[in-house]
């Protein structure tokens, strides 16, 4: 893929009751395909009205994500010329403890459908976090740009809260901010290999038992102690996990 091509295809959700805003969809894809290196740095962004298309939203929509770019300082708003990128810089998005990107390329607009979301005791393969023996599962199946590449089962600290289903969102961490004021602010990833659970979803494309790429994490939000463990499968054929040193 050319750099600027992203921008000219549809790359933003079809539209679910748990899915980001369209404007927030828009703003998180620029920010994940600047660091990726997929818009470079003074690259002059495609025209509003076909950008709009091409995400099938508005241009006031459109500008509206734009607006929030800008002020972030990752693009330029020239009068009578267009938006231009302004790379080189970390700013916080909703995404930005995602590590999955597109194994070709990276980048990509993270997504999620749930599988299941159960209040129930926390099993014995957990490492010891939180306050209680009880804890949120969610398990889900993840996407880049609507192409599945992993699964994933999360479980929040029964003592953090719970989230209803209804309140669940693309981004758990979002979620936790408006549902539970729980501020995720930083984790500890291990990556490794491990087999497909039984309970894979049947558009993961490795089968349930097959050996692939694993991630599990912990993660802290305002106390010392952690308050989600997470293990993510994924396909190492359409996504790579990627740390960025900046």
């Amino acid at each position: 893929m050319e750099v600027g091509e992203l921008n000219s295809t549809r790359r933003t959700s079809t539209p679910r009751p748990d899915a980001l805003p369209i404007h927030l969809q828009i703003e998180e894809l620029v920010i994940r395909d600047i660091a990726a290196g997929r818009l470079v740095d003074g690259q002059r962004l495609p025209p509003e009205r076909e950008m709009a298309e091409a995400h099938g939203t508005t241009v006031r929509t459109l500008r509206k994500a734009l607006a929030q770019l800008q002020d972030k300082g990752l693009i330029e708003r020239r009068q009578g010329s267009g938006n231009y990128v302004r790379a080189g810089q970390q700013v916080a998005s909703v995404y930005s403890m995602f590590r999955l990107e597109h194994a070709s390329g990276g980048g990509g607009l993270p997504n999620a459908e749930i599988i299941s979301v159960d209040y129930l005791p926390k099993d014995a393969a957990q490492p010891d976090y939180g306050t209680s023996d009880h804890g949120t599962r969610f398990r889900r199946l993840r996407f880049l740009d609507d192409i599945p590449i992993a699964i994933e089962e999360i479980w929040l600290d029964g003592g953090a809260g719970r989230v209803p289903r209804d309140k669940v969102q693309d981004s758990l961490y979002l979620t936790y901010k408006r549902a539970l004021k729980l501020w995720i602010t930083r984790a500890e990833d291990r990556v490794g290999i491990a087999p497909v659970p039984d309970w894979s979803h049947d558009r993961f494309a490795p089968r349930p038992g097959t050996v692939t790429a694993h991630i599990q994490r912990l993660s802290w939000a305002q106390t010392a102690r952690a308050v989600e463990f997470s293990r993510t499968w994924y396909d190492t054929d359409k996504a790579l996990y990627v740390q960025r040193l900046i």
